[in-house]
């Protein structure tokens, strides 16, 4: 543990204490650096890095899991201070390299300071878990305001985009790119303020006028791909680079959800959901005015450049449009919230503290961690039969529609593991609506294997033996394959989903 201490120490370290000769930070890049990590510059943390205990905390509520930490309500003993602690696994983040893009997030959040941003007020660790004290955000998620009331009304939907697009405008001057805007990631103060969370998937631009260590990074690759299956641009799938209009889109999708109560390219699969994010498939509901389907249509239009608060006039425009008619920009925090939707059964009261996510099913963000498959842990079936929400992003690829019939779809895909007595060799997993299970060699493009489909469960199994590794069981053979993004279970529930169908 000591060594794993001292490996964190140097990247991670980013100490602030009560002098400020030792607050503040010499950054220096090497010559091999990225333009965005600026040279010799000096600056005070705001949220130093104590010296703290877990023991100096009462915890409280879990407000989220994710795959390398959880979000918990934690109470300072000596102080009564409130505040939403992320827990970080710090073997996990090692182990998955992960050390880089956890110090991007702290010090991206370290740097902002606006009243539509989670704020972060200290991080400390010990020799298992890193921490950051987050500021807690009693009244959850968008999302949840949305699914509780069926959908938003204009008027609640114009608020919350109002704050939304203040301080995306502000996250956008600071030169950084989000890359993950979605109810879920925008909590609510208990008063009903809205405030962007999860920073995870941030990336600063070559201008951007935060500063970035060595050793923080975000991906530089043009086609990786980050965020949420339903809110991510034709451009990203393309394999562009990113820019604001990634977030504009996002803003887009967000408005279509809250007005509606449910994303704009809903679909029984993810596969079949970039094929419609592709061609751009947006269909109005009759009941949206002129002046949200015309907002909508020109923060989604297929060209970046052409979105609304992406183009020439930024912001301005955006500002400008009808559908915000009414909008104090110059003080639009001081409106009057909407009145928040409470869960079924729940109670004004805080006697709530020892309760946990699955009897709360407030699942607030904060930047929890968690993978962003597209799966956000939610049921692998919807109340139809159909599956959903499985299939992983960052394996979509038009590549993979070869091995397809015509009208078959994909419903998940991953590249994995087949494990094998003295070795593995990575595979492409397909599962189909067809329905058909096969596994592709990735670097010749073939089928490797076409594993039997049968209905019952007696010929074809699923064995969980961890949440990365799984046996398919057929009568004939047993394969072992093993999922780094850890969806055994998800697969478990997709192949037994289809067998019930």
């Amino acid at each position: 543990m000591l060594a794993m201490e001292k490996d964190f120490d140097p990247k991670l370290g980013i100490q602030g204490t009560n002098n400020d000769d030792e607050k503040n930070a010499n950054c220096s890049s090497n010559g091999g650096a990225s333009n965005n990590i600026l040279k010799s510059k000096s600056f005070s943390f705001r949220a130093p890095q104590e010296n703290f205990s877990i023991e100096d905390f009462e915890l409280g509520k879990i407000y989220g899991v994710g795959s390398y930490s959880k979000v918990v309500r934690a109470k300072k003993k000596d102080t009564g201070m409130e505040y939403a602690l992320k827990i970080m696994d710090k073997k996990f983040i090692t182990k998955e390299n992960k050390t880089a893009y956890v110090k991007l997030e702290r010090i991206v959040l370290d740097q902002l300071d606006h009243p539509g941003i989670v704020r972060l007020f200290f991080t400390f660790q010990d020799s298992l878990s890193l921490y950051m004290a987050l500021e807690s955000c009693e009244g959850g998620e968008l999302f949840d305001q949305i699914t509780r009331k069926g959908r938003l009304t204009e008027d609640e939907t114009r608020f919350y985009a109002a704050e939304l697009v203040d301080a995306l405008e502000y996250i956008h001057g600071m030169g950084l790119i989000h890359r993950d805007i979605k109810p879920e990631n925008l909590l609510l103060t208990k008063d009903g303020h809205l405030k962007i969370a999860d920073f995870g998937s941030v990336k600063p631009m070559e201008d951007s006028q935060i500063t970035v260590l060595p050793n923080a990074a975000s991906d530089d690759k043009a086609c990786t791909f980050v965020g949420t299956a339903a809110y991510v641009p034709p451009e990203v799938l393309n394999s562009s680079p990113a820019t604001f209009g990634n977030d504009i889109w996002a803003l887009g999708c967000t408005l279509y959800q809250m007005l509606s109560g449910t994303s704009p390219f809903k679909d029984t699969s993810e596969w079949l959901i970039f094929q419609r994010i592709i061609a751009r498939d947006i269909r109005f509901p009759n009941y949206f005015s002129e002046e949200a389907k015309d907002l909508i249509d020109h923060l989604m239009d297929i060209d970046p450049n052409r979105r609304a608060g992406a183009g020439p006039e930024g912001y301005a425009a955006l500002k400008r449009h009808p559908f915000f008619r009414g909008v104090n920009w110059s003080n639009v925090r001081a409106e009057t919230p909407p009145k928040l939707a409470l869960q079924s059964g729940a109670h004004s009261s805080d006697g709530d503290d020892q309760s946990d996510s699955s009897q709360n099913p407030i699942h607030t963000r904060y930047g929890s961690g968690r993978q962003n498959d597209g799966n956000d842990g939610s049921s692998s079936t919807e109340s139809s039969g159909h599956i959903n929400r499985m299939a992983s992003i960052d394996s979509f690829d038009s590549k993979w529609q070869q091995f397809l019939d015509p009208g078959e779809s994909v419903l998940m895909i991953s590249m994995v593991k087949k494990i094998q007595k003295l070795s593995s060799k990575k595979v492409q997993l397909i599962l189909t609506n067809k329905p058909k299970l096969i596994y592709v060699n990735p670097a010749k493009m073939v089928v490797k294997g076409n594993i039997i489909w049968s209905d019952n469960s007696s010929d074809l199994s699923v064995q969980v033996t961890s949440p990365s590794q799984f046996k398919i069981c057929t009568s004939k053979k047993v394969l072992s394959f093993e999922d780094a993004k850890q969806r055994a279970w998800q697969w478990k529930k997709a192949i037994e989903s289809l067998q019930n169908q």
